[in-house]
């Protein structure tokens, strides 16, 4: 195998597909210490927690659906956005945020991957019963 061809064949990955009481998420990209590259699926109605991150911060594009994001310097401060196919969104640390698909939605998301990206979670609210926990 030439050189090329093994730096190809090692560049392959196979997408994650994470289960969450809401839809499904897919990981089709993790550079530790740089990025992560994730594909929502939100059921129409369904909500993500209200949330906020030490460290990561992430940028939201709506691929397909329609979808509400709260957002804002506190549970108690928050603006509402409507987003739809091709709007974006970005989301600093420490500002409170959730998603609520108004119809199935589709977004795509990419976000900073510093150590204990995955852990990076502060539930503030949760239908599904996961506050304050890093449970998916």
């Amino acid at each position: 195998m030439s050189g090329v061809a093994e730096f190809a064949q090692s560049s392959l990955a196979t997408v994650v597909r994470v289960e969450k009481p809401w839809g499904y998420e897919e990981i089709f990209a993790v550079v530790e210490g740089r990025y992560v590259g994730k594909v929502l699926h939100i059921r129409a109605g369904e909500s993500l927690s209200m949330q906020y991150h030490e460290k990561k911060e992430e940028t939201i594009a709506v691929q397909s659906g329609l979808a509400l994001l709260d957002l804002g310097p506190s549970r108690t401060s928050l603006v509402r956005l409507e987003l739809g196919p091709g709007q974006t969104a970005s989301i600093p640390s420490g500002i409170v945020h959730r998603i609520t698909a108004v119809s199935d939605t589709v977004l795509l998301e990419a976000s900073t991957a510093d150590p204990g990206w995955q852990a990076d979670i502060v539930r503030l609210e949760d239908r599904y019963g996961r506050t304050n926990t890093t449970t998916p």
